[in-house]
């Protein structure tokens, strides 16, 4: 079967003034169609750029092209942070389970989808790869879909297909896909990971992101069995579980012995996994991270990170204060979800300080911090110096607990704001 290509500047022609563009999320960004989206800017004004985290280069939020475009962003990442934070891009708090919705239901009613594909197949068959989660509502709602078709996209199983019936103009590439390396782990981190394993039950069924202690949690489970994924992101740490037999799914209630994703970061060996293997189902993300469908499988175990907890149980993950750091993305599906599953555990796993020192276990929230988690919904915290469960404890009991787990060097100060908030009784 046979399909006529175009150039990457014939198919970004499409793009008025004006319109909603969605950009294809993380390792599937798609960066031709983008750059030559961006060329177009001199006439160009007022395009709204919508997406998740984008991988690459994100010159659409330069101050040089802020009359052509302006991005709105459902999750902030490092590529486009800066120009959240100098107020040159948009960003908003949506669940990650909330976004195809806005597609859908017509609350951001798209006119382009740019969209990064597999080559189709004997039957024009092309694959959303290694991003599905709002990408399939994107192209399910679009009232234009420009693909980038390449090669060295994976092929996945689940409900990514596109056929190009629905495309309506495609440019031929042979590109690698960005890759993510593996994390450098500190001895903070392996800490971290081991204690985070040392809760992890035989038959749970695991949700992390990705990062220095999803890896840490991931490489201290080699001893565990029979783990099942259900997850709206994984990298590279669990094909190694799953090749070493550790990962099974063999007690999930739902999509038994498959690994559940909605998209996927790693490196170039988690791509060639992922093609063509029947045992990953990549799915839309209103529905990985459905709570209802989260708690359907057994001892669901949520590792999620944040930026800084107060001592009532408070989860900031989206911001450093007033300063949009990243978003809410899944953390509250699946802290929600896990709590829900029987036997479940979610699970903030946090350093005790940052990287100049200060505790992130505080009395109080800095200024204009967002909460994400809030202190009704946490359970677990685990940082290097241990685990406690907030669960079912007052607020004195929770500093109590929270103190333990902090730097030595800051527990007395969580104590005695403790004693001058909730009274003399604080015993910590």
């Amino acid at each position: 079967m046979s399909f006529r290509m175009i150039s990457a500047e014939d198919a970004v022609g499409i793009i008025r003034s004006g319109n909603r563009v969605f950009l294809h999320t993380a390792a599937a960004t798609p960066q031709r169609l983008i750059a030559a989206m961006v060329a177009r800017s001199a006439e160009l004004r007022d395009v709204e750029i919508v997406c998740l985290h984008t991988e690459g280069d994100a010159p659409y939020v330069r101050p040089e092209y802020q009359e052509s475009f302006r991005l709105n962003a459902f999750f902030v990442g490092k590529n486009v942070r800066h120009a959240v934070q100098d107020g040159l891009a948009d960003a908003m708090p949506i669940f990650l389970s909330d976004v195809p919705s806005m597609f859908h239901n017509n609350i951001l009613p798209l006119d382009v989808a740019l969209v990064h594909v597999s080559p189709p197949d004997q039957h024009g068959y092309c694959s959303l790869g290694v991003s599905v989660d709002a990408s399939l509502a994107a192209v399910h709602t679009a009232r234009h879909v420009i693909a980038q078709i390449n090669p060295a996209m994976p092929r996945t199983h689940g409900e990514g297909m596109l056929h190009v019936s629905k495309i309506h103009a495609m440019v031929a590439v042979d590109d690698p896909l960005p890759e993510t390396p593996r994390h450098e782990l500190t001895d903070v981190e392996q800490n971290i990971g081991k204690n985070i394993a040392s809760i992890v039950e035989d038959g749970a069924t695991l949700q992390m992101g990705i990062g220095a202690i999803p890896d840490a949690t991931l490489a201290a489970l080699g001893s565990h069995r029979d783990l099942g994924i259900h997850t709206e992101m994984f990298s590279d740490g669990v094909v190694d579980l799953i090749e070493k037999g550790v990962i099974t799914g063999r007690y999930k209630k739902t999509h038994r012995e498959i690994v559940v994703a909605s998209f996927l970061v790693g490196t170039r060996r988690l791509f060639d996994f992922v093609d063509d293997n029947p045992l990953v189902e990549m799915l839309p993300s209103d529905y990985v991270n459905d709570t209802k469908e989260i708690r359907k499988n057994p001892k669901v175990t949520a590792i999620n990170s944040a930026i800084e907890i107060d001592m009532s149980g408070q989860v900031c993950a989206d911001s450093i204060g007033h300063r949009f750091f990243s978003g809410v993305g899944g953390q509250m599906d699946f802290i929600r979800g896990a709590a829900l599953s029987e036997g479940g555990k979610p699970i903030i796993a946090i350093p005790s300080t940052t990287r100049k020192g200060d505790s992130r276990i505080v009395p109080h929230l800095k200024p204009g911090a967002g909460v994400v988690t809030t202190r009704a919904h946490v359970h677990y915290v685990v940082t290097e110096y241990g685990i406690v469960n907030l669960h079912g404890k007052n607020l004195r009991q929770r500093a109590e607990a929270l103190a333990s787990i902090a730097h030595p060097d800051f527990r007395e100060d969580i104590c005695r704001s403790a004693r001058d908030l909730y009274g003399p009784r604080n015993s910590c």
